[in-house]
C-alpha cells in the first residue's frame, strides 16, 4: 500500500510555534503603537513600506516563508554544512569592512537595498550549528584540553570580528556558547574563573585599580597566613593561590584599562559607569580639573549618557498596573524615548499595557525558553541537544540584557528583545534558529551527526 509522506504539521512542536507567532505578534504591535498617529492612513501607510511597522510586517511575512522552507528540508542539511556556513559567516563579517555601512558608529552592517543585512547577528545561527558538530562527532573528546581550546575558538572567532565592527553588545552573546559546552562536559572551573572576572570588572568599576590591587593583596596574605599549614602537605594550594592573585592583579591593572580604552566605545564605558554612579576614570579629558564649571559640565555629560534609561523608566513607570492603553502612551507616542522601536521596544509595552502586560511577557518567554530545555534533553543526537542549549542560551542573554538595559540594571550596549525589537535581521535570524530547531526536533529520531 501507498504511504504519502506526512504533511508539514505532523510531529512539529507547535507549542514553540504559538509562543514565537505570538511574542512576534506582540512585537509587532508594540512597534506600531510607537510611530501610529491619529491622522495617518492605516492601509497606505503599511502597504508603503516607509513605516518601520510596515516593513517589520513584511519582514514577518518573509520569516514565515523562510520558517515554512526550513521545516520542510531535509535535516540532514543542517549536520552536512556547518563548517561551510560557518566559514560564509565568517567571510561575510570580513566584508562588512570593505562595503559595510556605517549605523550608529558600528560599521557592521551590508546593504541589500530592501534591508540591512548584519553579519554579526545572523553569524549566531552558523556558530551553533558549528558548535553542534564539532561536539557531536565520533571523534571528539571533550574530557581533553584540546577539544576545549577548538570549542572555544569556533565560538570566540566572530568576537574578534565583532569588537572591530564597534559591536561590542553583540560580540557578548558569543559568550553564552559556554552554556551548552557546560552541559556536554564543559569543565566548571573554567566557568567559575570567567564568573570570578566578572565580579571583578563590576567592582573596578567601583574602586580604582591601586585600591584594588592592595585590597586583593591584603586578602591573598591573609589567606596565605591561614591556609600556611596546608601548604606543607600540599604546595599546589600555594601555587594556586599565587596564580590567582597575580591573574587578578593582571586583569585590573591592564586588562580592565585595556577594556574601557581600546574595546569598549567612549559612551558605552560612559554609560558603564554612569550606571553606578561613577565618572569614567579613563576619560581623555582632565580629571584633575575639580572647579564648578568642570564639575557642572561631567554632570550635564553623565545625565545626556543617562537619557536613554530615565525616558524609559519613566515610560515603563507612567504605564502603572494596567498600562494606559493600547495607542494612548504619551512617552512613546512623543517620541521621548530614543530607539524606541529597537532596542527599547520594551517601554512601549510598560506604558500601554503596564505591569501586567510586561509579566505575561515574561512569562510567554519563560515558556518559550522551558520548552526549548524540555526540547534538548529529549534528543536522541548530541548534535541536537548542543544546538537546543545554544539557542536557549542565546535567547535567555538577549532578553535579561535587554530588560535589565531599558529599567537600568544594565549598561546600554545595544542588546535587541528577541522577536519584539525592529529589525530584518533580528527577526530574521531568531526565525532561522526557533525553525532549525523546531525542525531537528520534529526528526529526532534520527541519528545525527
Amino acid at each position: 500500500m501507498y504511504n504519502k509522506r506526512p504533511i508539514i504539521s505532523t510531529e512539529k512542536d507547535w507549542v514553540i510555534i504559538w509562543l514565537y507567532a505570538i511574542i512576534t505578534v506582540i512585537g509587532l504591535l508594540c512597534i506600531f503603537s510607537v510611530e501610529y498617529k491619529a491622522n495617518d492612513d492605516f492601509f497606505k501607510s503599511l502597504l508603503a513600506f516607509k513605516k518601520n511597522y510596515s516593513k517589520q510586517f513584511v519582514y514577518f511575512i518573509v520569516c514565515i516563508v523562510l520558517a515554512t522552507f526550513v521545516l520542510l528540508m531535509d535535516s540532514k542539511l543542517f549536520t552536512a554544512t556547518p563548517n561551510i556556513l560557518y566559514l560564509l559567516g565568517i567571510g561575510l563579517m570580513m566584508l562588512t569592512f570593505f562595503i559595510g555601512k556605517n549605523v550608529n558608529g558600528s560599521k557592521s552592517w551590508i546593504p541589500l537595498g530592501f534591508m540591512n543585512l548584519q553579519p554579526v547577528e545572523t553569524c549566531k545561527i552558523f556558530t551553533a550549528l558549528a558548535l553542534s558538530k564539532y561536539l557531536s562527532r565520533p571523534e571528539t573528546d571533550f574530557s581533553k584540553s584540546k577539544s576545549h581550546l577548538i570549542a572555544a575558538g569556533i565560538c570566540f572567532l566572530p568576537i574578534v570580528f565583532s569588537l572591530l565592527q564597534n559591536e561590542t553588545g553583540l560580540a557578548l552573546v558569543y559568550f553564552t556558547f559556554l552554556l551548552p559546552m557546560y552541559r556536554e562536559g564543559f569543565p566548571p572551573i573554567y566557568l567559575i574563573a570567567g564568573a570570578s572576572l566578572g565580579v571583578l570588572l563590576v567592582t573596578a568599576l567601583l574602586f580604582s585599580a591601586p585600591q584594588l590591587i592592595i585590597a586583593i593583596s591584603i586578602l591573598m596574605m591573609c589567606l596565605i597566613y591561614f591556609l600556611k599549614r596546608k601548604f606543607k602537605r600540599n604546595k599546589s594550594i600555594l601555587v594556586f593561590l599565587i596564580g590567582a592573585w597575580l591573574a587578578s592583579v593582571l586583569f585590573v591593572g591592564l586588562i580592565v584599562p585595556f577594556l574601557f580604552k581600546h574595546v569598549f566605545q567612549k559612551y558605552q564605558a560612559d554609560r558603564i559607569f554612569s550606571m553606578v554612579g561613577q565618572n569614567n576614570p579613563y576619560d581623555n579629558e582632565s580629571t584633575a580639573d575639580f572647579s564648578a564649571v568642570t564639575v557642572s559640565k561631567k554632570k550635564d555629560k553623565a545625565d545626556k549618557e543617562n537619557y536613554n534609561v530615565k525616558q524609559s523608566k519613566i515610560a515603563i513607570g507612567s504605564g502603572g498596573f494596567w498600562g494606559k492603553g493600547f495607542l494612548k502612551g504619551t512617552q512613546t507616542q512623543g517620541d521621548f524615548v530614543p530607539e524606541q522601536h529597537t532596542d527599547f521596544i520594551f517601554t512601549s509595552l510598560g506604558e500601554n499595557f503596564g505591569f501586567m502586560g510586561c509579566t505575561i511577557l515574561m512569562l510567554l518567554y519563560l515558556a518559550l525558553l522551558l520548552r526549548i530545555v524540555l526540547i534538548a534533553e529529549r534528543q536522541r543526537s548530541t548534535f541536537s541537544r548542543v544546538y537546543a542549549y545554544s539557542v536557549a542560551s542565546i535567547i535567555f542573554f538577549h532578553v535579561a540584557i535587554n530588560i535589565c538595559m531599558t529599567i537600568g540594571l544594565a549598561p546600554v550596549i545595544g542588546i535587541t528583545l528577541p522577536l519584539m525589537s525592529y529589525g530584518g535581521s533580528s527577526l530574521l535570524t531568531f526565525t532561522i534558529l526557533i525553525f532549525i530547531l523546531v525542525k531537528l526536533d520534529a526528526d529526532r529520531q534520527m541519528v545525527l551527526r
